[in-house]
């Protein structure tokens, strides 16, 4: 019986079920029972706000721990997410983070919800909100745009940078996304940053008396006279690229908000954004 006992015992914490067993044993499963409660209230005050921090306290917490960090960090907005506790925090060139109201702890990743048997991207679907907001503040001549020569039937903003060779690529497209009743806009996003060769080369671009022909000559890997003209605005379309949490060009936005990231042939792109092709 002893030797029973004691195998009993060994295996309590899978399973405490016989009531022959002694006082002990019903004091130590007591004791993993009030562990676990203790546990789970733990999870639970993680995941749901005790009530004593406000939205503008964990706004503040947030603010506080993450500058604190970096002081670099540009901070766009925060907000609550869909999880109780957890804030969605926009960061300019870094998209959204999740952090919890303290601001001691933070993932950095997307969210994903399960509804039946799909698996939606909260994340994404947050962005899409933002780029559509921050695309409406675009001035269409701040864009270099190709337009149809007849009916517009769709627009689309893309983010490029004259070296990138995808980027040329796609430029060779445009003809063809003006035959299918597109228009593009296109808006600078200099990859190696202000300053840079590539930032000189496109700012010369924008700065010039035809921004079109100007464009595709250095798309065509050919060179133009360096023109930085004052109150260009190549370095406000870099920074609303990052806002929109644009990492490599080119990048396409849809007026929904929605991005495409990188090259997509013109018959393709026609089709996603629902023009006909006409084949």
């Amino acid at each position: 019986m002893n030797n029973r006992y004691q195998i009993l015992t060994r295996g309590m914490t899978a399973l405490l079920a016989l009531s022959m067993v002694g006082l002990m044993s019903c004091k130590t499963e007591a004791e993993a029972q009030a562990s676990a409660k203790s546990e789970s209230s733990e999870e639970t005050a993680v995941a749901k706000p005790t009530g004593s921090v406000t939205q503008a306290q964990a706004e503040e917490n947030i603010r506080k721990s993450l500058t604190g960090a970096n002081d670099r960090l540009q901070i766009r907005n925060i907000k609550p997410s869909v999880l109780p506790g957890i804030y969605e925090v926009q960061i300019m060139g870094r998209g959204i983070i999740y952090m919890e109201q303290s601001g001691e702890y933070f993932i950095d990743g997307r969210l994903l919800q399960i509804q039946g048997k799909e698996i939606v991207n909260v994340t994404d679907q947050a962005m899409v909100g933002v780029r559509k907001d921050l695309l409406a503040t675009v001035k269409k001549e701040d864009a270099i745009v190709f337009a149809p020569k007849g009916e517009v039937k769709a627009s689309i903003s893309v983010f490029t940078d004259v070296d990138c060779g995808y980027c040329q690529k796609l430029h060779r497209e445009v003809p063809a996304l003006n035959d299918m009743g597109i228009e593009v806009r296109y808006l600078a996003y200099p990859r190696a940053g202000i300053g840079s060769n590539s930032y000189k080369k496109i700012v010369s671009a924008w700065c010039s008396d035809d921004p079109q022909t100007a464009l595709t000559t250095l798309k065509n890997r050919q060179e133009i006279a360096i023109n930085e003209c004052e109150g260009n605005p190549v370095a406000a379309e870099y920074e609303l690229g990052q806002q929109m949490g644009v990492t490599g060009t080119p990048a396409i936005v849809l007026n929904s908000g929605e991005l495409i990231p990188g090259y997509m042939p013109a018959k393709n792109l026609a089709e996603r954004i629902g023009v006909e092709t006409g084949s």
